[in-house]
């Protein structure tokens, strides 16, 4: 059997490296460790303009999808306006995750989103967001600052995909860093993890293979590789591999 081929979306955001100084095309390499260490095969992709055909090309190549973590998503996507703490739209990135989203879903990809990728599963099959969850919760609990991933626990739904990937156990520690979260919950989601305070931290399909998305980090917390290695699993029995 060949080694699945998981695609990850990444960032185009300014930066330095070597002699470079201007906008990058990078992913923390975190992500491309959990997919590696967990059996399968990293395969990058750079926000781009594509169309819908060029989308299923990219994605008829993979075996699973991952769309990461990331800046807000324009809230024109969920029909809102830009709030105060919503930091500027990337939309070159919110349009290609969402054409290759369209082009996953409809080949029946195994997913994983995590944390913007958590949200932008959500807003793609109609769901909306809060876009500063202090305002709705009071506190600043999941984003404490300095950019410093802290771990929560989570409460997991029984019954879940969730569940069965991590074997049963009622809940789940994570490393989390985000200011927006989900509010309503697309029609064909369902919610596999809560926080402490009830708020949505992880979702999953409803009537699919493995369709599953994290709030919070998996990728800060390679001691524990079994969200990746489900992924990787299922990957390995992909429509494409049929």
């Amino acid at each position: 059997m060949t080694t699945p081929m998981i695609g990850l979306s990444t960032y185009r955001t300014r930066g330095q490296m070597t002699i470079y100084d201007g906008e990058l095309a990078v992913l923390p390499s975190q992500y491309v460790e959990g997919v590696t260490q967990s059996g399968g095969i990293a395969v990058l992709l750079p926000p781009q303009s594509v169309t819908d055909e060029q989308a299923t090309e990219i994605i008829g190549r993979l075996d699973g999808l991952v769309v990461t973590g990331g800046a807000d998503i324009n809230p024109q996507r969920y029909g809102q306006e830009l709030g105060t703490h919503t930091q500027a739209s990337e939309d070159l990135r919110d349009s290609f995750e969402d054409a290759l989203l369209r082009a996953a879903l409809h080949l029946r990809m195994p997913i994983l989103g995590i944390c913007r990728g958590a949200q932008m599963l959500n807003v793609h099959l109609g769901g909306t967001l809060h876009q500063h969850l202090p305002d709705v919760l009071g506190h600043h609990r999941y984003q404490a600052g300095d950019g410093v991933f802290h771990p929560e626990v989570m409460s997991v739904e029984e019954g879940t995909l969730l569940q069965s990937v991590l074997r049963g156990d009622a809940t789940v520690t994570g490393q989390v860093y985000h200011h927006q979260g989900i509010d309503r919950l697309a029609p064909s989601l369902r919610v596999s993890a809560r926080g402490f305070d009830g708020v949505i931290q992880a979702i999953e399909m409803v009537d699919y293979a493995f369709g599953l998305a994290l709030q919070w980090h998996p990728e800060e917390s390679l001691g524990d590789l079994r969200v990746f290695e489900a992924l990787v699993q299922a990957a390995s029995h992909a429509p494409r591999r049929q």
